[in-house]
Parts: C-alpha cells; structure tokens; sequence
C-alpha cells in the first residue's frame, strides 16, 4: 500500500482498512492448511529425531529471533523481507543444533540469489512500463483522451494477469490446479468482461476536459487502477507469507501434542487466525513507517508512477513463482519504484535511503541467524538445569 498512499489515490487510514480485510482474508482463508514443519526446506528435520523437543526449541527460538529483528527493522523503518528473515533465523538454528550437514545449502542459494534478481527485474519492468505511460499517454496533446481509449487495454493486462496468478498454482491452497491453457483461457475471458465494462464507463465520461485539468483526470484513473492492483498484491501477500509465522507455530504445535517429527502437519484454523491478526496488527501499527520508506523517501510518486510499479511487482512475483523461485513481495516492490524513479533520472532517486535498505536486506539473515543461535543456546541451558 504504500505507493498507493504516497501517491495519494487512497488515504492512509483507507490504504490500511483495505490492506487489513485482504491480507487477513488471504492470510484465513487462503493460508496453508497444511505446511511443512520446517519453511523453506532450509532445515532437515529427521537430524532431530531422536530429541524432537530440540526441533521445539528452535522453532521457538527461529521464530523469536525473527520477530526481534523484523520489528527493530520496521520501526527505524526499513523494509525487509519477512521470508529472508525466518530462513536466516532457521539457517542459524540448524548450524547451531544439527552441524552443517543438516542445512540445504542449495536452497539456502536459491533464495538468497532472489536478493539480487526480482529487485532488478522488477526495476526493468517498471522502468519500461513507466516510460510506456509516458510516452502513449502522459506525452500526448490530449492526454485524457488518450487515457480513454489506452483504459480498456491496460484493464484487460491488469485483470488477466492478476486472474491468472490465482487461478494458474498462484495460490496453490484455493485448489485451483488448473492446466495452463484453460487457465489462460478463462483469465483471457475475464480480462476481455474487465475490459468491455471499462470501455463502456470511459464511454460515457465527458471528453471536453480542460487542458490544465487534463492530467489531474488521467491520474484520477490510475489511482482507482492503482488499488485495484494493491488489493490483490495484499491478498496474495497474506495467504503465501502468513506460512513464515505459522508454520514453526504448527510445528511447535505438532511436537508437543505427538512427541514426534512429522513432515507434513495440519493447521488448525485457530493457527491460521492467529497469523492473520498478527499481519494485520503489524499493518495497523508500525506499517505506516514501512509506507513511509517505500512511498515517500525512495523517489516522488504519483499514481501513474505507483500503478507501474504496482503492476511490475505483480508481474514479476507472477512470473517468479511459476518458475518455482521463492521471492521477497518487498524487495521487489522496492526494485519497481525505483525503476519508475530511474526512469525520471537518477537525480530524483534517493540514494542515501536506497543505500540504507540494501544493507538492511543484506544483515537480514545473518542478524536473525545470530539471535537465534543466542535464543537456542539459553534455552537448551535453561532446560538442562
């Protein structure tokens, strides 16, 4: 939400309302219902078969020792990535419980090359996209009337690619494994619809807009597009990462109630709740910081700018989980605005801010590694005693 709330298309009371209701309904409904006892994979859990209580303790202490960092990060206002946070977290505890054999350090590899890539993919869209806009519709003599006629096509894009994230493995836990032609087919037939309803409204708006209150007309109609993008990207952040909390939680959970290491356990849905209101009181409390960073102190934006940047995160996080790389929601969304502010000049990018976020994202999982390895240690003591 926050190129949103920069860009003043939703206020931030609004921006979070809606951000709320989308992540908790991703988060509930949509959430995991069954998960893997270790996130990520970045752990084996069979090295703790013998004592599974040990598993409980790190999965406490990951879990503590993420929070610990994530909220220290949040309140100076840095937006790091949850997902990097508990798999560095659960890299420290394996390292400290089980030795180094006990981490994949493939996997390890694998997401921390995400680092790196979707920021800059995510700039490379935003940046082209950006400079479409401009160059089709901010450019012309009259833009407003372009805006009409370019409206049905971008809601068209807009609608088939967010339809096609969820239906197509996007949002592997509503069971819609549909194979990718018909799921092509059907997001094709809503954006089609989308785009048919968006024709007839621009149809009937008055053409015969001033020339000095032109542009105000065309950002009016990025913002309502611009939220529509947001809301989704909130629904899918909810229902994929609410599984970084809770799936140490179940694997508490499991532990304690069996006395053994499964690989595979349920959620009770009280689990569930629990990681939805946790986002949403995040969201509600210290979110307007992160908001902050990413909407207003990285570059200038605009609701053409933010829907450009909105849409390149979807796109890029779309076409990265379809490729089975996990990815951090934030660390491109922070790579697409500053594509869209590269595209105005480097000299309307900030660069002590982008500097101060790349060196949060690179202590992310060392720091929470290192908490962890201190939590684990104090309550394997404090247990022997």
């Amino acid at each position: 939400m926050a190129t949103v709330v920069s860009s003043r298309a939703l206020t931030l009371k609004r921006a979070i309302f809606i951000a709320a209701v989308f992540e908790f309904v991703g988060a509930f409904f949509v959430g995991s219902h069954v998960t893997n006892t270790v996130r990520k994979g970045i752990i084996d859990p069979l090295f703790f078969s013998g004592q599974p209580e040990l598993l409980a303790y790190g999965m406490f202490a990951a879990l503590l020792a993420a929070a610990i960092f994530q909220h220290a990060a949040t309140f100076f206002g840095f937006p790091v990535s949850t997902t990097h946070a508990i798999v560095g977290a659960l890299f420290g505890f394996g390292l400290m419980g089980a030795g180094f054999s006990s981490v994949n350090w493939s996997k390890l590899g694998v997401i921390s090359s995400g680092w790196i890539i979707s920021p800059l993919l995510g700039a490379l869209v935003s940046y082209i996209l950006f400079q479409t806009i401009r160059k089709f519709i901010l450019a012309k003599d009259n833009p407003y009337q372009a805006i009409t006629r370019a409206a049905p096509l971008i809601v068209f894009v807009q609608c088939t690619i967010i339809v096609l994230s969820v239906i197509y493995k996007g949002l592997k836990n509503l069971h819609l494994d549909f194979p990718f032609t018909q799921a092509l087919l059907i997001a094709v037939s809503l954006g089609i619809l989308c785009a048919s309803l968006t024709w007839e409204v621009m149809r009937r708006k008055k053409t015969n807009v001033a020339k000095d209150e032109q542009y105000v007309q065309v950002e009016k109609v990025f913002a309502i597009l611009q939220v529509y993008t947001a809301s989704y990207i909130a629904f899918a952040h909810g229902a994929n990462d609410v599984a970084n909390a809770i799936g140490p939680v179940a694997a508490i959970f499991s532990i304690i109630k069996t006395n053994t290491i499964i690989m595979k356990i349920s959620v009770p849905p009280w689990i569930l709740m629990m990681g939805g209101v946790g986002i949403v009181l995040g969201l509600s409390t210290y979110g307007y910081k992160v908001i902050e960073t990413i909407g207003k102190k990285i570059t200038e934006i605009t609701p053409s700018r933010g829907f450009a940047a909105e849409f390149a995160t979807a796109s890029t996080v779309l076409i990265f989980s379809k490729l089975g790389l996990p990815v951090s929601t934030t660390h491109t969304m922070v790579g697409s605005v500053i594509g869209v502010g590269f595209a105005r000049g480097i000299a309307t990018l900030n660069l002590r801010v982008i500097r101060n976020i790349f060196a949060s994202w690179f202590i992310t999982i060392p720091s929470a590694a290192f908490l962890t390895v201190l939590i684990y240690w104090i309550m394997v003591r404090l247990s022997s005693l």
